[in-house]
């Protein structure tokens, strides 16, 4: 039974991996595309942009998705279908009630978003595509959460392309009727794309989720009771208001770079220039071959929260020692990889030698990234998920007040500091909290 529950997690991670590559490289070049055809300032003001939508997406889903793997992950170890079925159905529904509560929340506060923080550099339409989008992603993310937990992950695998291509098909096409118009229908066009491909999605994969429950999952004659729904919230909750905590202070850190750096003696245009090169373009060069580490590290929380909830902590001790020991060797490989081919890859990608410079720099930090993705999803499934959040909103206030002082006084090398400390900072806390709880796991 254990060589089949291995057999299975190899499976998935190899779906993952394989699917995750080809996105990873599709999105890699349409972004590079994308960065090369509207230019680096509009890449800061799309960033900016995309720090809003990701806050929106975190009141959206309201951790949902953990909570949706938690639940299911556990019925599924003591073969509770009826459960399964329920909890699925519940997550679903409660997931859409937070997504049209996002919305409504982005709805009458698009003025202050806009004006605040947005530089006025976009109009209130931007705002208003956005809160269409997010009841979709919500309720894409609960069941996102069902088929990690059920291991069909290539189901979740099949959306994402599906999501990308037309992401990719729309985007191309408006931004080629916007483009000339300016930097507002540049990420007017960007935003459309994305929305028009979440909804897509949306549809996708809750047919596939309708599919696999009438194939998998036996009719239920269980009833509902209010157990259901306090165990899902009891998971949800404090992630939900924890990760509202620490995605706010994140939205507004990104928020508060370029206004720190025009405090700096930098003017608002390459100020957002400068965001754009580092957050927009060596970034993403930077985290491409986390592809490998998040191909098995998202299937790591029902993994392990089954090991958790029969307290088979021996398990839990040698394989985070195994999974953190391939991670450290394979992101030290990749560090080695950036530094050396920079330049290289700076003028293959982005025809632009300067961004070289920020990838080689940045690949020092390759290491603290990939091990803080793979130690967060592991205290997910031991129940240390509101631990995880904290430290994050803990890493946020320390930057955030950092960029407050210190950026306007060292300029745009106190911005990349920033980075340093903020990552260096996040690895040793949550490093610090899987070595304490694995040394109390008996």
């Amino acid at each position: 039974m254990r060589i089949k529950k291995v057999k299975i997690f190899i499976l998935n991670t190899l779906v993952l991996l394989f699917s995750s590559i080809i996105l990873q490289v599709i999105g890699m070049f349409f972004n590079v595309y994308i960065s090369n055809k509207i230019g680096t300032e509009a890449v800061g003001v799309f960033s900016l942009v995309m720090s809003v939508y990701l806050f929106g997406i975190t009141l959206a889903t309201s951790g949902i998705n953990i909570a949706t793997t938690r639940v299911i992950s556990e019925k599924l170890a003591y073969n509770d279908i009826d459960g399964i079925k329920i909890f699925a159905k519940k997550c679903i529904c409660i997931s859409l009630f937070t997504g049209i509560i996002a919305s409504t929340i982005f709805f009458f506060l698009s003025d202050f978003i806009v004006h605040s923080c947005l530089h006025n550099r976009v109009s209130h339409n931007i705002i208003y595509i956005l809160c269409i989008a997010l009841p979709f992603i919500s309720m894409s993310s609960a069941i996102n959460g069902y088929f990690t937990a059920m291991r069909r992950v290539y189901k979740n695998a099949f959306a994402k392309f599906f999501e990308e291509f037309v992401k990719i098909i729309v985007t191309a096409f408006i931004i080629d009727q916007f483009l000339p118009s300016g930097i507002e229908y540049m990420c007017l066009s960007l935003i459309l794309g994305d929305v028009i491909s979440e909804i897509a999605s949306f549809i996708f994969i809750y047919y596939l989720y309708l599919k696999d429950k009438h194939k998998y999952l036996k009719r239920c004659f269980s009833e509902e009771d209010s157990t259901y729904t306090k165990k899902i919230l009891r998971i949800s909750l404090p992630i939900a208001f924890t990760s509202y905590i620490r995605s706010g202070l994140s939205t507004f850190k990104q928020l508060l770079i370029p206004s720190s750096l025009e405090k700096s003696g930098i003017g608002c245009s390459l100020a957002l220039s400068n965001y754009g090169i580092v957050g927009g373009m060596a970034m993403p060069v930077i985290m491409f071959p986390s592809v490998f580490v998040n191909s098995f590290a998202g299937l790591l929380v029902p993994e392990f929260s089954r090991y958790y909830v029969k307290n088979d902590y021996a398990r839990i001790k040698k394989m985070s020692l195994f999974i953190l020991s391939v991670t450290i060797s394979f992101s030290l490989f990749v560090n080695f990889l950036l530094f050396v081919f920079a330049d290289k890859i700076s003028l293959s990608l982005y025809n632009n030698s300067d961004i070289g410079y920020y990838i080689k720099l940045l690949s020092f930090l390759v290491t603290f990234i990939y091990c803080d993705l793979v130690i967060d999803n592991i205290l997910k499934g031991i129940d240390a998920q509101v631990s995880v959040v904290f430290i994050n909103i803990a890493d946020c206030i320390i930057t955030i007040a950092f960029i407050y002082f210190c950026v306007p006084v060292l300029g745009f090398v106190g911005y990349l500091i920033s980075i340093f400390i903020s990552e260096i900072f996040n690895i040793v806390l949550s490093g610090g909290k899987l070595f304490l709880l694995l040394k109390k796991l008996n």
